[in-house]
């Protein structure tokens, strides 16, 4: 199809996901009052994460942290154990460097223009798109996964979507035709909501409930499981490691995780490249002047990143004192105050469960 057929094409047919979207539109916590710092905080939490999951996260975010203001202030430590268990924690830490540089420069407000609000830390084109068009209704499009999956279908595109130009290329194409105003957060929300609840990722889509399946190209002839097209990720990489539960009379060491790095600041159950037995986690133990009087492996765990995929397995190492580069804690301390990721949550588990048996 050419420039001029799709540029048509979308002319008759973004008007009906606008329709649609105002009829059938999911009531979500953060299109109730979808002000530019509600929008922000919504879509970088939505990223990687599922909506189920994320409305828990964003409500007690905004009890915390009402204005991007109070954002600014926050404590590091309490910002990260309010992330804890969302994942991808650099989201968290651009959060706060960006209400410091709103604080700073913009009297806490968020810029309208995209352009403006791409420089603002952790905000890309998408992001930008979403507070612009559905914030202050600037004719500015958003385009994600779920808005290529739904393009490409309309279009019976086969761009690769995993390609920056096939993405440059569709959000110039909208761009031509967004509407402003009120449309424009319509439309946004309208397309994302397409994706996400009937032009699906896995499955077949639910053609039959879609206010463009009388329009789309794919549909219409059969394929629409032949697109998007999209090249397959490269194979994770695994890694096997052997996690320490050092414990002395019902408190456990912990540590901080380098300022760089997967997991980046935050804090973890000391552990170690490689599988160990039990007599070789001891001497590891002890290598870091611990006295161990006893080592019993407890628990494997599989925790899965995006690029790696880590092996894990838990010793319960019974120690004579404290000592080491750690802090040692309870596990209700621990739990209550130190932001841990999910990777290690299976060991606050083992840890609280054996406290509560008297085995540790």
């Amino acid at each position: 199809m050419d420039k001029n057929r799709e540029t048509e094409q979308l002319k008759s047919c973004l008007p009906l996901v606008i329709r649609w979207y105002a009829d059938c539109g999911r009531p979500l916590p953060w299109r109730q009052e979808p002000s530019p710092y509600h929008v922000w905080i919504s879509e970088i939490m939505l990223q990687q994460t599922r909506i189920e999951a994320v409305i828990p996260y964003y409500r007690r975010f905004l009890r915390e942290f009402p204005t991007v203001e109070a954002l600014a202030g926050a404590e590091d430590e309490r910002l990260m154990k309010l992330w804890e268990g969302l994942g991808y924690y650099s989201r968290a830490r651009n959060l706060k460097k960006a209400a410091l540089l709103l604080t700073a420069r913009y009297g806490g407000e968020l810029p309208q223009k995209a352009e403006e609000l791409k420089k603002l830390p952790g905000i890309g084109d998408y992001t930008a798109g979403a507070i612009a068009s559905i914030a202050y209704g600037q004719p500015e499009p958003a385009v994600d996964g779920n808005v290529l999956r739904v393009m490409t279908r309309l279009l019976a595109d086969d761009g690769d979507i995993t390609q920056t130009d096939t993405k440059k290329r569709i959000t110039a194409l909208l761009r031509q035709s967004y509407p402003g105003g009120k449309d424009a957060a319509l439309l946004t929300e309208g397309l994302m909501e397409l994706g996400e609840t009937l032009c699906i990722p896995k499955g077949a889509p639910d053609c039959a409930q879609c206010p463009l399946r009388e329009h789309c190209l794919a549909h219409l002839s059969g394929r629409e499981e032949h697109f998007p097209v999209k090249t397959p990720p490269k194979a994770r990489r695994t890694e096997e490691r052997t996690v320490f539960l050092l414990c002395n009379k019902g408190r456990y060491a912990i540590r901080r995780r380098p300022e760089r790095g997967l997991l980046a600041g935050l804090w973890e159950f000391p552990n170690c490249e490689g599988k160990l037995s039990a007599e070789e986690a001891a001497a590891r133990a002890e290598s870091q002047g611990l006295t161990v009087t006893g080592c019993t492996p407890c628990a494997a765990h599989t925790h899965v990143f995006t690029h790696v995929e880590w092996h894990m397995e838990a010793c319960l190492l019974n120690c004579a004192g404290e000592g080491g580069d750690f802090l040692w804690k309870s596990p209700e301390e621990i739990a209550r105050d130190y932001s841990l990721p999910t990777a290690f949550r299976f060991c606050l588990n083992l840890i609280s469960g054996a406290n509560k048996g008297g085995r540790a």
